[in-house]
């Protein structure tokens, strides 16, 4: 799941030295298992067994499994923007049709059997304390969500636009939770249609 690139920011300035292989092997099995099973439900013995690799090479990569955990979100971050920005790119100048077409494709995600909802949403719900580093990125990724989702909401001409932008973004985190909730068949299945509505509300004068 987890891309090759950008692997350089999974790893320590202090721990440079690392091979890389040995440290791109241990974040796609972290990767994997976090998002499957949640964070605190996967302990170092586990990845480093199925990374095939020694726990000392996990820690010559990653300081800490917070560390660790932080940055299976960085990497997931990246590939959350660039979902959004393929929305954004394919419908130039219009947000409303870029806000469906990325809603759109998070309603067929959570109709996928092994959806487990938003990593960046888990974590936070599993980290309550925001100085956690793994708590530390997933707010920032949400803080970006909802400021891109006012301006996107200000571009429609919406009459509220930070309204307008909170209420679609309180609907994709409806979705997250929701689609582990009901699977297939549930109601996240409509989230984009459930946005252009509240649009569709939002731009009548």
């Amino acid at each position: 799941m987890p891309a090759d690139k950008n692997i350089e920011l999974a790893i320590s300035d202090d721990h440079a030295s690392a091979p890389p292989k040995a440290a791109k092997k241990i974040l796609d099995v972290a990767y994997d298992l976090f998002y499957r099973r949640g964070i605190r439900a996967i302990g170092v013995d586990e990845i480093v067994r199925r990374a095939g690799v020694t726990k000392p090479s996990l820690y010559r990569s990653f300081p800490s499994k917070d560390e660790l955990a932080a940055s299976y979100l960085r990497q997931y971050d990246l590939e959350y923007w660039e979902r959004f920005d393929e929305a954004v790119e394919a419908h130039p100048g219009d947000p409303r049709a870029q806000i469906k077409a990325f809603l759109t494709r998070i309603g067929k995600r959570t109709q996928v059997a092994e959806y487990r909802g938003c990593g960046m949403t888990n974590a936070a719900v599993e980290y309550p304390d925001r100085s956690h580093p793994a708590r530390v990125v997933s707010e920032a990724n949400k803080q970006e969500l909802r400021c891109r989702l006012r301006a996107m909401a200000a571009a429609m001409g919406a009459q509220d636009a930070d309204t307008l932008g909170d209420g679609l973004l309180l609907l994709i985190e409806g979705a997250y939770i929701s689609g582990q909730l009901f699977g297939l068949g549930g109601p996240a299945q409509s989230v984009a249609r459930n946005a252009d509505l509240l649009i569709e509300a939002s731009l009548k004068k």
